[in-house]
């Protein structure tokens, strides 16, 4: 099934700047994240819309999308309201894990791929996967407390290591020409922070901040946000798992 790319600029934390829009064939719109003329261009035929989570940076066109083109517009079961809050916008379908958009072109099937975001999907396109904030070809993607789970996150990194598309299409940043590569090189990121962290713990750093310093050896100016809400999605997760005690103000090591 054919897809085009088309890079959005848009306010995004994000160092490329943009959100990259995906249209499937000519009848499914994913993240349209802003207006554009280029997109605009493309959309005439667009039946169906859909995002791969919430955030922004890539449902700020929906609306206008939505009332241009006249199409159905799908949110995932359960996060209607998170939906509508965020885009302006009632869905007027719904799907699940493993269920399909059908298009005239073929269909299209949705795969739950939270931690980044709690109703973070990921779209099988044929041998390719729009992938949305799970993965990117350099770096990494922020997985930040309360709303990202990095339980979560880390298994749907495994996920797509076991459905070995031949690429995946992300947000933000290059198409992904290695998945396997990539998933593992994430995985084995995060957990090296994991590490990190707990070293910090067993060292004596108890609150968030005193973790933080110890776990990052890089300046944090302009991200110390970001890596603190990342600490504690570690800490929460280490928690769950019975590795350490956390009660949102202090650790203990088990």
């Amino acid at each position: 099934m054919d897809w085009t790319r088309v890079d959005v600029p848009v306010a995004t934390r994000a160092p490329t700047g943009q959100t990259a829009a995906y249209l499937v064939g000519q009848s499914l719109l994913i993240d349209p994240a802003a207006g554009s003329d280029t997109l605009d261009a493309l959309t005439s035929r667009v039946e169906h819309i859909a995002v791969t989570h919430h955030h922004p940076d890539h449902v700020g066109g929906v609306a206008d999308y939505a009332a241009e083109t006249g199409a159905t517009v799908w949110a995932r079961a359960g996060r209607t309201a998170a939906f509508e809050q965020a885009t302006g916008v009632a869905p007027d379908r719904t799907f699940r894990e493993g269920e399909t958009i059908l298009t005239r072109e073929g269909a299209v099937r949705v795969l739950d791929t939270p931690g980044h975001a709690p109703e973070h999907v990921a779209f099988e396109v044929d041998d390719a996967i729009v992938s949305g904030d799970l993965a990117v070809a350099a770096g990494s993607v922020v997985v930040g407390a309360p709303e990202g789970d990095m339980r979560a996150y880390l298994t749907s990194l495994r996920r797509l290591v076991a459905r070995s598309p031949d690429r995946l299409l992300p947000g933000h940043g290059p198409r992904i020409d290695d998945p396997e590569q990539t998933c593992r090189r994430l995985l084995a990121h995060r957990l090296d922070r994991e590490r990190r962290v707990r070293a910090a713990v067993v060292d004596g750093a108890a609150t968030l901040d005193e973790i933080l310093d110890a776990a990052y050896e890089k300046d944090l100016s302009g991200v110390r946000d970001l890596a603190r809400a990342t600490v504690r999605a570690h800490l929460e997760k280490l928690a769950v798992e019975g590795a350490l005690a956390w009660d949102g103000e202090r650790v203990v090591p088990a």
